[in-house]
Parts: C-alpha cells; sequence; structure tokens
C-alpha cells in the first residue's frame, strides 16, 4: 500500500469521527451542523482522489520450453499485425488490424 493512500485512509477516518461528533454537537448549536458536513465533503472528496488513482498490474510469464515467435497474421485479411498493437482485455489478448481494423483473439496454435 502507498503511503498516500494510507494518510488518506487515516485523515478520512479523523474526518467522519469528527463529522459525527459535531453532527451529534449540532443539537447545542445549529452550525455545528454546517461544520459536520464540510468534513463530511471533505472526507469523501479524499476517498473519490483515492479511489480514482489507477492501478497497475503487473502479470509474469514463465515458459515451460523454448519460444519461437511466429508471424502474426490477421485472419480477416491475411496482413501482417503489428505484436504492439496487442491488448489484454479481461485477461485475454486481442489484436486490431492496422490493414482492415479488425479485431480478434490472439490464440496460441496446438503443436501437434
Amino acid at each position: 500500500m502507498k503511503i498516500i493512500t494510507a494518510l488518506g485512509v487515516i485523515a478520512v477516518a479523523v474526518l467522519f469521527f469528527f463529522g459525527i461528533i459535531f453532527a451529534l454537537a449540532s443539537v447545542y448549536a445549529p452550525t455545528r451542523l454546517i461544520v459536520s458536513g464540510l468534513l463530511f465533503v471533505v472526507g469523501f472528496g479524499i476517498v473519490y482522489y483515492i479511489a480514482k488513482q489507477p492501478k497497475t498490474t503487473v502479470q509474469r510469464l514463465e515458459f515451460s520450453g523454448e519460444m519461437k515467435a511466429v508471424a502474426l497474421k490477421c485472419p480477416n485479411c491475411s496482413a501482417s499485425v503489428d505484436a504492439s498493437k496487442i491488448k489484454i482485455m479481461s485477461g485475454v489478448p486481442y489484436a486490431t488490424c492496422t490493414y482492415c481494423g479488425h479485431t480478434f483473439e490472439v490464440t496460441e496454435e496446438p503443436k501437434w
């Protein structure tokens, strides 16, 4: 966990705690309800900022034997497809042909 996330969680907990305290104390002074609302708004703002940060996932591949690179061809038009055009969506590799625009799943051919 990053230090910014940890500090954000602590700040949100403190803001929400004091927000509840000020909301309960608004019985004695109605202006405390405004302070309570501001504390909750700031707390939710910090939660939104923390949740909005992009998450990075690193995937490593381990191969059991020798690997040989083969040319990647579009099944629609048989044009060569650049390997840098491969995108991983939901754990499945997809490639887009630059010639015809066809998007297809990249699959490994059986070795037999």
